[in-house]
């Protein structure tokens, strides 16, 4: 297993940008499927590394893991003066820069996203989105109905639900679309029965019910932090091994 911490120009956001990498080793010389871990509002790529066993989960799996730098954008391209285009930047700049730069499997059959709080939705909203990118999503305590119902409480997401257009961001309007379109992805949602956004899951769950979108959904004990997720990060990981194309094992 190697480490990589990758610092490169993001021409869609129009800045430099980081993401953290782990490469399989001693596992063949690839393609290898990738998984794009996305981290919540208040942290960075940093996070997952930081506060979870990730290295150690991964380290027998023929798998890459690329953990990009999201800021505060919830993976949106923000419309407004000086906003900037996150979504772009994750679609285009990271994962073209990884296809172009490590041996990965370079179609959706090999791409799966997941992420926890900010960046559950951001997996769900990227997959949905982009079927012909990812074959597999999966969100942890995620922050599912950014557009569909804004937190009171949440000032900040009010203003930016504002200036986001609903067609290209509202998880209920995407998974129509999606279901529209009849194309399939892979779906797993998971959340804390203590959590602040448990109504929020519960509510996207029912909602790709009505839709007849199959989809795993699981309620755990546990809250929004760092004891929930290192635990549940494992299981996204079995999921993720379970519907991405298999690389060639080394004999």
């Amino acid at each position: 297993m190697a480490f990589l911490d990758i610092h490169f120009s993001g021409a869609a956001i129009q800045k430099q940008s980081s993401m953290y990498v782990i490469m399989p080793e001693g596992k063949g010389a690839g393609p290898f499927p990738v998984l794009y871990l996305l981290h919540g509002y208040s942290d960075d790529h940093t996070i997952w590394l930081r506060r979870t066993r990730i290295e150690a989960y991964v380290e027998s799996l023929p798998l890459i893991v690329v953990m990009p730098d999201g800021h505060h954008s919830f993976y949106c391209n923000d419309p407004r003066p000086n906003g900037m285009a996150y979504e772009d930047h994750i679609i285009k700049d990271v994962v073209g820069f990884i296809d172009r730069t490590l041996p990965t499997i370079a179609n959706r059959s090999g791409r799966a996203i997941a992420g926890l709080s900010m960046g559950g939705y951001g997996a769900m909203m990227y997959a949905m989105k982009h079927p012909d990118i990812f074959c597999a999503a999966a969100s942890h305590s995620g922050a599912l109905q950014l557009l569909h119902k804004p937190r009171a409480d949440r000032p900040h997401l009010i203003e930016l639900a504002k200036f986001l257009p609903a067609k290209d961001y509202n998880l209920f309007e995407l998974s129509a679309r999606l279901k529209k379109s009849g194309k399939k992805l892979a779906l797993r949602i998971d959340c804390g029965t203590e959590d602040f956004l448990l109504d929020e899951n519960r509510g996207f769950h029912a909602h790709l019910n009505k839709l007849g979108i199959g989809h795993f959904y699981k309620e755990y004990p546990g809250s929004h932090n760092w004891d929930y997720w290192d635990v549940h990060i494992r299981e996204t990981l079995s999921f993720v091994m379970n519907n991405v194309k298999k690389p060639k094992m080394r004999k």
